[in-house]
């Protein structure tokens, strides 16, 4: 995590938000960005796009029009990234760990090494959760009940080799227990899910905790120090874990795209991630904006690369 923090060094002052960035926007002129989403619409990835996609509109006003392509949990978008026109309008999300794992699977019709990262803008923390009336009130008590009943207890995630699937198998390592993970297509399923008690709970966001106040039950949270809107949740450090993670963000653009344009997406994208309203809608939703322009990606995609790979040993990915 040497590179992940709240926030990291600011970039270039031609992306501040005191001025318009004329290399940033010089390639868009009138053009719509059509910013693509791999997934359903409502859930983070496409919240936070919306966000994006009105800081944008305030800010230059110019259009951004968010569309998306679900299926095979991102791969089909990620398949056809490197067909689309490489001019800077047309830009697709990308997260992580999936672009890593997916094609470790080897079902996926793209290499991680395909995709073109620019920007990477925020992660969303791992946390343990259950329904609101659940027996475990804490995360003793999970573990606990997870040592005595070996595989009985099931965990809720949003797809396989996603960062749900990830922070379950963390989950059993660390708390050395041996817990069933059960994959859902989105987050509406998931919350049916756990507020139903079809599960035992759920390996979700911060950002689902937020959403679904008053019915689910944080257990443990993984960021550095507790979150302001859940003070009474134990970070997963302050049990004894050395987890800080959950699901990366960025936008990434096709392969053929020149360098000088991948770098004035990066600085765009950058400059949005400094709005003000973008910034603190962020916060409230459970959000952690963190700064990886496109000169770092390849040193932040080699760390979290390093520890996707252990993960993807325990999960039989890799042997």
């Amino acid at each position: 995590m040497r590179l992940i923090v709240r926030t990291l060094a600011i970039v270039a002052s031609a992306v501040a938000l005191g001025a318009p960035s004329t290399g940033a926007l010089a390639q868009y002129t009138d053009r719509p960005i059509n910013y693509i989403i791999p997934f359903v619409p409502g859930g983070e990835s496409d919240i936070a796009a919306r966000l994006q996609q009105k800081a944008y509109q305030d800010r230059f006003k110019r259009e951004m029009v968010v569309s998306h392509k679900p299926g095979a949990g991102g791969a089909l978008a990620w398949s056809q990234l490197n067909a689309l026109p490489a001019d800077g309008t047309q830009i697709m999300g990308i997260n992580l760990p999936h672009v890593v794992l997916q094609p470790l699977e080897g079902n996926v019709q793209y290499r991680t090494d395909d995709l073109v990262a620019v920007y990477y803008f925020h992660y969303t923390p791992d946390a343990i959760l259950v329904s609101v009336d659940s027996p475990y009130r804490t995360f003793g008590d999970l573990v606990k009940a997870a040592r005595e009943k070996p595989g009985d207890l099931t965990f809720a995630g949003s797809g396989t080799n996603s960062a749900n699937h990830v922070a379950h198998e963390k989950f059993n390592v660390l708390a050395g227990v041996k817990t069933t993970y059960v994959p859902y297509k989105g987050t509406g399923d998931l919350a049916t899910a756990v507020l139903g008690k079809h599960v035992t709970g759920a390996l979700s966001y911060v950002t689902f905790a937020i959403q679904q106040r008053g019915k689910v039950r944080a257990l443990a949270i993984a960021t550095e120090a507790r979150h302001p809107a859940f003070p009474d949740v134990p970070t997963f450090k302050e049990l004894g874990f050395n987890w800080v993670d959950g699901a990366y963000r960025g936008v990434a653009v096709p392969k053929s795209t020149p360098e000088p344009l991948r770098r004035q997406v990066s600085d765009l994208f950058a400059a949005l991630n400094q709005d003000p309203a973008l910034r603190r809608q962020s916060a409230d939703g459970g959000f952690e904006l963190i700064e990886v322009p496109y000169d770092k990606v390849p040193a932040f995609m080699a760390e979290r690369t390093r520890e996707y790979r252990d993960i993807a040993k325990r999960i039989g990915l890799l042997k």
